[in-house]
C-alpha cells in the first residue's frame, strides 16, 4: 500500500490493505489485514477496520467506529470470514459491525445509502439492504435481514434470525422477537403491528391504490377473526394477485410462519 496525501501520518495501515487514491484516512485510524477501501470514502479519525473487509465508494465513517471486527459468537473459531460494505453509507460514531461466521455463511453485508446512527451494533451474518435508517443504539443480533427502505427507531433490540421487511418502521425501544412484516409500523415490548407505514410507501412512490390494498391486508391479517391464518393469507393473495406489494406482504407472512418462533431465518439455524 502506497501512502498518499489523503492518508494522515498517524494512521496505521497494514501492508496488505488496498486504499483508493481518492479515499481519505484521518488521524489515528487503524486499517488491518486485507482491507479494501474504495474511491471517495472517508474515515474521519480514530476509526478501526480490523480485517477482511471491503468498503465501497463514497462512504463516510465517523470517529470510534469499529468495522469488520471478529464476531461475538462462541462457535467462531477464527475461520476466514468477511464484511462487505457498499456505497454512500454514513456510519456514525461508535458503530460496531462484525464479520460473518462460518456457520452463518461467512459474510456480513451492508448495502448502499444507509444511515447507521451513533452506537448501532450490527452483528455477524446480518444482511442490511439499501436506503435504510437505523437510529442510535439499535442492537441487531446475528443473522438478521433488514430489507430496503426500512427504519428502526432508537434503542430497539432485534432478536437473532429476525427479518425486518421492506418499508417497515420499528418504533424506538421496541423489542423485536419475530419478523416484522413489510410496510408495517410495529411498536411495543414485545412489538406488535399497529398500522401501515403510509409515509414510507408514499415517499417510495407507491400509488394510492397500492397503499389502500396494503391497508386492507393489514386489517385482514391482523384485525379479522374467524378464518385461519392460512385462509386469510390465501384470500388476500387472491384478491390482489396483480399487486406486487400485497404479494410481498403475503409471502413474508408465510415465510415467517415457517420459523419456529415466527422468524423466517430460523432455517439457517436449523441447518447448522
Amino acid at each position: 500500500m502506497t501512502e498518499t496525501p489523503n492518508i494522515h501520518p498517524t494512521a496505521i495501515i497494514d501492508a496488505s490493505a488496498t486504499i483508493d487514491a481518492s479515499a481519505v484516512i484521518g488521524p489515528y485510524c487503524v486499517i488491518g489485514k486485507d482491507v479494501v477501501i474504495g474511491a471517495g470514502s472517508c474515515l474521519l479519525n480514530h476509526v478501526t477496520v480490523q480485517c477482511n473487509t471491503t468498503i465501497g465508494c463514497e462512504n463516510k465513517i465517523f470517529p470510534y467506529a469499529v468495522i469488520g471486527a471478529d464476531p461475538q459468537d462462541k462457535k467462531y473459531a477464527g475461520e476466514e470470514t468477511t464484511l462487505v460494505v457498499g456505497d454512500e453509507n454514513e456510519i456514525r460514531e461508535h458503530v460496531t459491525i462484525h464479520r460473518g461466521t462460518g456457520q452463518g455463511g461467512g459474510t456480513t453485508e451492508i448495502g448502499n445509502r444507509n444511515l447507521l446512527m451513533v452506537g448501532t451494533h450490527v452483528a455477524h451474518d446480518c444482511m442490511i439492504g439499501n436506503d435504510i435508517v437505523i437510529a442510535n443504539q439499535v442492537m441487531l443480533a446475528g443473522h438478521i435481514h433488514v430489507d430496503d427502505c426500512a427504519t428502526i427507531g432508537g434503542g430497539a433490540g432485534i432478536n437473532q434470525f429476525s427479518r425486518i421487511g421492506r418499508c417497515a418502521y420499528v418504533g424506538g425501544l421496541a423489542r423485536i422477537t419475530k419478523d416484522v412484516p413489510p410496510y408495517m409500523i410495529v411498536e411495543g415490548t414485545p412489538a406488535e403491528a399497529r398500522a401501515v407505514n403510509v409515509v414510507a410507501m408514499s415517499r417510495r412512490g407507491y400509488s394510492d391504490s397500492e397503499i389502500d390494498a396494503v391497508k386492507d391486508g393489514f386489517k385482514r391479517i391482523f384485525k379479522e377473526n374467524g378464518a385461519s391464518f392460512e385462509e386469510r393469507i390465501q384470500s388476500l393473495s387472491e384478491s390482489y394477485a396483480d399487486l406486487e406489494c400485497v404479494q410481498c406482504l403475503c409471502e413474508a407472512m408465510r415465510s415467517s410462519a415457517t420459523g419456529k418462533h415466527g422468524r423466517s431465518n430460523e432455517k439457517v439455524k436449523a441447518a447448522t
